[in-house]
C-alpha cells in the first residue's frame, strides 16, 4: 500500500494546479489519470485575468502569457453584417495586472502545467484508473488499477476528484447533480480560414436562435469555430461534419475554410453538485460544475477551485488550522458556481432564444447598445470584472470578516499600481499576511511578528483610496489573495479574535 498526504484523481488543469500548489507548500500529493497523455484537443480557449493572477503567486503568469495571445477586439455581426467592434485591449487596466483576454487552448496549457509539476519532482501517473475508495475517520483507502491490470491501494488523507464530468468520486459520493441539458447541439472546430476582418480579432456572428464565436489564435489564418447547430439535424449528432454546419459561420463571417484540423459535436449541461465536500473527499472543476461555455470560464473555474482547496488543505495538514476549515471550501465555491451557473444560462438563453422579438434585440439592438455603453468607463470596468473573475469575492462566506474603506472580508484585495511597482508582488509569498496602507502602529507590528506573520506596509497614495482601501487599516490576507479580515485604524485585537476563532496558526516560511 502506497501512501500520500493527497491523492488526486484527474490531470487535467484543475487536477494540475492542485497538485503544483500543493507541491509547492511541501504537501507529498499522488496524481493519476486514466488517460495516456495530456489531451490533443480541447474546448476551452481563454485564461481569464483572476487565474494568470493566482498563476503569478506560482511564478508561471508570465510563462502562460507569453505563450497565450491577446484578443485586441470582440466584433458583433448580424445578418452578414459586422455591427460593432469592441476594443478588449487594457479593458481593466486598473483592476488586474493582467487587463486583458488572452487566449491559449487547453491542449497547450496542460502541457505547460505538467513541465512545471515535473520541475517540482512530481509525475502524473498515465493509465491509472480509481477503481474504488473507501472512506474512513483518518483517511481514505483508494483502490488503483495499473496500466498492466494489476490493483493496487493508496492510503491517503484526503481525495480530491477532479475527474472531469462524468466524475467516478462523485458517483460513488451519490451526491446528485441537479440542472438539465441544453437542447441545442453545440459544435467545435479548428480551422484554417481567411477573409473574416479584422483578421486576428475575435467575432460573434448572431442569427435567428443561433450564434457562431470565431476566436483567434494568434497564428496567421487560424481560428477556433464555436457554435449551435440549427435545427434538428438530419443525421446523428455525432455523425456531423464541419461541411453539415460551417456554411453558418461562412455566410455570417464571409470566411473562406481551407481547412479543417479538428471539428466535434457535443451537448451542453448546467449543472451543480450538492456537496463539494463529502468528509475526507472533495469534488473539483467539472466533477463538481459545469456550465455552458458563454464567457470563456469553466476552466478558470476549476482552477480557482483548485486553489481556494489547495492553501486550505495545507493548513490542516501542517496543523496550522483545525479540519473545520475545509468546509469552507464547499460553502465557498459551491455559492460561486450556482452564480456562475446562473449567470451563464442567462447569456445563453439570450443568444438563442427563439421568435422575432428576441431576433430583432439579439440582431439590431444589442450590437448598437453594447458598443456605445462599453465606452463608458463603468460599463467596460463591470465587464470586465465579471469577465475576468476579479468581481468573485466570498463576503457572504464564514472566512470573510470587517470592512474598512470599501473592502471588505472575503473581497479579492484590489490591485494597486504605483511608482514603485504594485500592491500584488508580496502575494508571491504563499502565506497568511498583514497589509496597511499608510502607516502601521507599533502595537500592530508587534502583533505581526509574535505570530510569525508577515507585515507589509505601503506609503499612502491616493490611488489605494481610489481602489476603496482606508488608510492606517490593516488587512489580513488569506494565502489566495483574498482578505479574511479588514480593521480600521488596524486594531490587532480584532485580528486576535479571529485568528483564535477559526484555530488559525502561522509559522514563518
Amino acid at each position: 500500500m502506497t501512501q500520500a498526504d493527497v491523492l488526486i484523481v484527474g490531470a487535467g488543469p484543475t487536477g494540475l494546479v492542485l497538485a503544483i500548489w500543493l507541491t509547492k507548500q511541501g504537501i507529498p500529493v499522488r496524481i493519476v489519470d486514466k488517460r495516456r497523455g495530456p489531451g490533443e484537443t480541447s474546448r476551452a480557449m481563454a485564461v481569464q485575468a483572476r487565474t494568470l493572477e493566482l498563476y503569478r503567486q506560482l511564478d508561471i503568469a508570465d510563462e502562460v502569457v507569453a505563450a497565450g495571445y491577446k484578443t485586441p477586439a470582440m466584433n458583433m455581426w448580424a445578418r452578414g453584417k459586422r455591427k460593432a467592434r469592441i476594443a478588449l485591449t487594457d479593458a481593466g487596466e486598473d483592476i488586474s495586472p493582467y487587463p486583458f483576454v488572452l487566449v491559449f487552448p487547453q491542449d497547450k496549457h496542460e502541457r505547460l502545467l505538467l513541465a512545471r509539476l515535473r520541475s517540482l519532482g512530481v509525475e502524473v501517473e498515465r493509465e491509472t484508473e480509481l477503481v474504488g475508495f473507501e472512506a474512513h475517520d483518518e483517511h481514505v483507502v483508494a483502490t488503483l488499477r495499473a496500466p498492466d491490470g494489476r490493483e493496487q491501494t493508496c492510503q491517503a488523507r484526503f481525495l480530491a476528484g477532479c475527474d472531469g464530468a462524468r466524475s467516478t468520486i462523485r458517483h460513488a459520493t451519490g451526491s446528485s447533480f441537479e440542472g438539465g441539458t441544453y437542447k441545442q447541439i453545440f459544435y467545435v472546430a479548428d480551422v484554417e480560414a481567411s477573409g473574416v476582418e479584422p483578421a486576428g480579432e475575435a467575432h460573434i456572428a448572431f442569427d435567428k436562435s443561433d450564434f457562431v464565436l470565431v476566436m483567434a489564435y494568434g497564428e496567421p489564418n487560424r481560428y477556433r469555430l464555436i457554435g449551435t447547430v440549427q435545427g434538428e439535424p438530419a443525421t446523428d449528432p455525432e455523425r456531423l461534419s464541419f461541411d453539415d454546419v460551417g456554411h453558418r459561420a461562412i455566410e455570417g463571417l464571409g470566411l473562406e475554410v481551407a481547412g479543417v484540423n479538428w471539428f466535434s459535436t457535443y451537448h451542453v449541461h448546467h449543472r451543480v453538485t450538492e456537496r463539494f465536500r463529502h468528509g475526507r473527499v472533495f469534488l473539483l472543476g467539472d466533477a463538481a460544475h459545469v456550465h455552458s461555455p458563454a464567457g470563456g470560464q469553466g476552466m478558470n473555474t476549476g482552477i480557482v477551485d483548485a486553489i481556494n482547496l489547495a492553501w486550505k488543505l495545507s493548513a490542516v495538514l501542517k496543523d496550522q488550522a483545525p479540519d473545520a476549515l475545509l468546509d469552507s471550501y464547499d460553502t465557498e465555491r459551491r455559492a460561486f458556481a450556482h452564480k456562475l451557473v446562473e449567470t451563464t444560462d442567462r447569456v445563453f438563453s439570450f443568444a438563442t432564444a427563439e421568435g422575432g422579438f428576441a431576433d430583432f434585440v439579439r440582431t439590431r439592438i444589442a450590437p448598437v447598445f453594447a458598443s456605445v455603453a462599453y465606452e463608458l468607463d463603468s460599463v467596460r470596468d463591470y465587464m470586465f470584472r465579471v469577465v475576468s473573475q476579479t468581481m468573485l469575492d466570498y463576503r457572504d462566506g464564514p472566512l470573510g470578516s470587517g470592512l474598512a474603506g470599501k473592502v471588505g472580508g472575503g473581497d479579492r484585495l484590489p490591485f494597486v499600481r504605483f511608482e514603485a511597482g504594485d500592491n500584488y508582488g508580496s502575494l508571491t509569498r504563499i502565506a497568511w499576511q498583514v497589509h496597511v496602507y499608510g502607516a502601521p502602529s507599533d502595537e500592530l507590528r508587534h502583533w505581526c511578528d509574535s505570530r510569525g506573520i508577515a507585515l507589509h506596509a505601503f506609503a499612502w497614495v491616493d490611488a489605494f483610496g481610489e481602489a476603496g482601501l482606508a488608510r492606517d487599516a490593516a488587512y489580513l490576507l488569506r494565502p489566495d489573495g483574498h482578505v479574511g479580515m479588514a480593521v480600521p485604524h488596524g486594531a490587532p485585537q480584532a485580528l486576535t479574535a479571529y485568528v483564535e476563532q477559526h484555530g488559525l496558526r502561522f509559522g514563518r516560511d
